[in-house]
């Protein structure tokens, strides 16, 4: 199965960066779920926000995001945000 190539940065720093099955954010337009083979597009982060990264196994990260945008690119998906943290759980899920 195609992957996504996903980066995933804040003001400070990349806080992420690797493949994953699919994307899910909340951007002012509503919440969007990106996957490989998704046409280009910019929208911006909805506040409070939260991005979910859904890797291969079933494994999901979630991150607690502030402002920001969400690019989708041909070569994958980059998310641009304020602040990046780590949701409570979000390895386990």
């Amino acid at each position: 199965m195609a992957q996504l190539q996903v980066e995933l940065v804040s003001v400070e720093e990349k806080v992420w960066s690797g493949e994953a099955d699919m994307v899910v954010a909340r951007t002012t337009e509503g919440e969007l779920g990106v996957l490989p083979g998704h046409a280009p597009l910019l929208g911006q982060l909805a506040e409070p926000g939260q991005v979910r990264i859904k890797l291969a196994g079933g494994q999901q990260l979630t991150y607690d995001v502030t402002g920001g945008f969400l690019s989708v690119t041909g070569e994958g998906v980059t998310v641009l945000a304020e602040s990046a943290t780590p949701a409570d759980g979000s390895a386990t899920r």
